[in-house]
């Protein structure tokens, strides 16, 4: 077993020259019966915003502070140790910064042992370790927790949580080991592997309920009444009834088992490019059995192996992109020239425009007008938004007071001069250029000289859109996507005649949604559609040569995209699939393809089979038919190939043609917009690394490339 004391971490210290160093500050409280519990308090001296963070000099000084507690434990001095941390933090886990800095494989292994080493000292001190979960407690934060014999945890802490595998990584400070056998194999799987991929984190009743935490207390006096419980704990007068003790924790059937379903869970779910789910799995299937040591040696390896690979540094890149590059976007005007927003109104009263009504109107909180042709659509519509937010109640989402006062914001008309007031608005009708233009033109004469007109167009010319306007400067594109309360990502679109203050509005209204934004140029299918067009258009030119929709599917594998091209396009819907390639082949048609075979598709409303519960169970024989016919099939390799070559292209064009500022622009749009993968690093990131830049432009999109130090290392467990 590998004896972390007597490892050099010196090369790590020199790694972190600008770290914010969390310090370990300790005191003595004084307890009944004469006893001591030293209270070691993390704080990196800054504010709340700059939460807590693991590196090498802080894990350091951490194993350093316990070894000279249980030098006093063993004199008599302390009878118990506990941590916590400042307000509101206990800790946010390894800077990613500086694990994307590591330059080996050996260098990446250090960093895990660095982390067993130190946290491990919890469970050796010689007298009882709590841990005082008083705030944000993720990645290393809560293994500082598992580390240690107790926990106890605020009542108010809103998120603890083991993110690593969204973002390429495996909890792999002894969270992979301690987890599953705290709680069990089936809790397990939901916080390391289920959550991260759903984006979601524990609250403190959670972690109480799956048994993480032991007990419960209140803010007001969470570090008074944790001390108390410790103290009954150290002097014998507290028992403490875990769940799941180990002892029961059942091993023989269930925790196979349970491995299995998570297994097809992932292939069905996000397929088998994404290594670190499959890696964690593998982790939480031998943790099962083996020793302590095996086990914190398993995760060393495997963290090692997953630093030094190209999926950590494609994750980092674009959690960097949505965390950092999303919240300063490129381009955007002065936040002082947006106007402010007291009534919306919008043109439409469909699905689409409802939901747009539902969501301005719970976030900016002002009146919201819809409209259409006549009354009963205009009813329906109302009615719709109305529902929605009696489930947003009935869900306890929002109170009764809150629904209420929502609903009285929200009305219907078929009268355009209740526009008339309206601060902004914002269109959701046929996607057909005369029939907009017709509905700006109308709705101009109602609106005030001031008003923002706003147009969710998905793939025409905004510019003519407000051909008709007698003032297209206040016309700007806002692209949602569908569904539009979870897609975070909205298009902003400046044509040459927006002005500074149309397009800051539209910036400042999207970030009072919680929407990401980023601006592009007016050109066919923005950013987002204009990729997707060109990835959908190359699988529907292979099947109409003749390829089997099966080819096609396993052809694009590689990219480990959220779906396939064929489950896209029955998402989007086969009809509005065909439309944007048709608008994409007639602006580009020495580019993009257009498919008869798509619109034939499209009247027969269907291409997959699925069984009861919607599952996909193969292609539907009507559809097979329907395509048949091609006579000159292409292999999966070439389907691939001509694939990553078109998107190189079309994003260089993309980027000279200054559509988007930069590259991490693309990179954030498909993030956002179409659920690529972190792993992937959106699209740039990994045509650089399958060479696919290299042999269209003679470059590449990033310099140096974004890529791991060593090929991905296959981990033995």
């Amino acid at each position: 077993m590998t004896d972390y004391s007597a490892l050099d971490f010196s090369e790590l210290v020199a790694l972190s020259g600008d770290e914010v160093v969390t310090h370990s500050f300790v005191r003595d409280v004084p307890l009944s019966g004469s006893r001591t519990l030293a209270l070691v308090t993390l704080d990196n001296g800054r504010d709340h915003t700059r939460p807590n963070t693991l590196g090498p000099v802080t894990l350091l000084e951490f194993a350093a502070t316990l070894d000279g507690l249980a030098e006093r434990a063993a004199r008599g001095e302390i009878h118990g140790v506990a941590v916590t941390g400042k307000p509101f933090i206990l800790a946010a886990g390894a800077d990613l910064g500086k694990v994307s800095e590591i330059p080996s494989l050996a260098t990446g292994k250090l960093l895990g042992q660095l982390g067993h080493h130190a946290l491990g000292k919890l469970s050796t001190l010689g007298v009882p370790s709590f841990v005082f979960i008083n705030g944000l407690a993720l990645g290393g934060g809560l293994e500082i927790a598992l580390n240690a014999d107790y926990r106890t945890v605020d009542a108010s802490v809103a998120a603890v949580a083991l993110p690593e595998v969204s973002l390429g990584l495996i909890p792999g400070w002894g969270g992979s080991y301690l987890l599953p056998n705290l709680i069990g194999i089936e809790n397990a799987l939901t916080v390391i592997i289920s959550n991260p991929l759903k984006n979601r984190v524990l609250k403190a009743t959670d972690t109480v309920e799956l048994g993480i935490a032991d007990v419960l207390f209140g803010s007001a006096a969470f570090l008074e009444h944790s001390i108390a419980w410790a103290d009954g704990v150290i002097a014998g007068t507290t028992t403490v009834a875990r769940p799941n003790k180990p002892g029961k924790i059942e091993r023989l059937v269930k925790w196979d088992a349970a491995i299995g379903i998570a297994r097809r869970m992932l292939e069905s779910r996000i397929g088998t490019v994404a290594l670190s789910p499959y890696i964690a799995l593998d982790l939480l299937k031998a943790a099962k059995s083996g020793t302590l040591e095996e086990g914190f040696e398993r995760e060393d390896d495997s963290l090692a192996a997953l630093i030094a690979g190209d999926q950590l540094q494609a994750s980092i890149y674009a959690f960097n992109l949505v965390q950092k590059r999303a919240k300063r976007p490129a381009g955007a005007p002065d936040k002082k020239l947006a106007r402010p927003i007291t009534k919306v109104g919008v043109i439409g009263a469909g699905l689409m425009a409802s939901q747009f009504a539902l969501l301005f109107v719970r976030r900016l909180q002002v009146p919201v007008v819809i409209t259409d042709l006549d009354q009963a659509r205009v009813d329906k519509g109302v009615a719709y938004i109305h529902g929605e937010i009696a489930t947003l109640q009935s869900k306890g989402r929002i109170t009764a007071d809150e629904g209420n006062r929502l609903r009285a914001l929200v009305t219907g008309t078929t009268d355009k001069s209740n526009f008339s007031d309206a601060d902004w608005v914002i269109e959701a009708v046929f996607e057909e250029l005369g029939v907009k233009q017709d509905v700006f033109a109308e709705i101009e004469n109602y609106v005030s000289p001031e008003a923002i007109l706003a147009t969710n167009t998905s793939s025409l010319s905004v510019e003519k859109i407000g051909a008709k306007l007698a003032h297209p400067e206040r016309l700007v594109g806002f692209h949602f996507f569908n569904p539009v309360a979870v897609m975070p990502l909205i298009e902003v679109v400046n044509t040459p005649q927006t002005n500074e203050t149309t397009l800051s509005t539209a910036m400042v209204i999207a970030g009072k949604l919680r929407k990401n934004a980023v601006i592009t140029r007016d050109t066919p299918g923005f950013v987002v559609n204009r990729i997707l067009a060109k990835l959908l258009g190359e699988a529907m030119h292979a099947v109409d040569t003749g390829t089997p929709f099966e080819v096609v599917d396993g052809a694009i594998a590689p990219f480990g995209l959220p779906m396939t091209p064929f489950e896209l396009l029955e998402l989007v819907g086969l009809k509005v699939g065909a439309h944007v390639l048709d608008t994409h082949h007639a602006a580009f048609p020495d580019r993009f393809f257009e498919s008869d075979n798509l619109h034939k598709l499209a009247e027969h409303g269907k291409i997959l089979e699925r069984d009861a519960k919607g599952k996909v169970t193969g292609f539907d024989k009507t559809a097979k038919k329907i395509v048949a016919g091609g006579t000159t099939p292409m292999t999966g390799e070439e389907i691939l190939r001509r694939i990553e070559d078109g998107l190189a292209d079309e994003i260089k064009r993309m980027l000279d043609d200054g559509v988007v500022h930069a590259a991490e622009d693309i990179d954030l749009c498909v993030i956002l917009g179409a659920g690529w993968p972190f792993q992937m690093g959106g699209a740039t990131p990994y045509l650089d690394r399958v060479g696919a830049s290299e042999r269209v432009f003679g470059g590449t999109f990033h310099t140096p490339m974004i890529r791991g130090v060593a090929s991905e290392v296959p981990v033995t467990l």
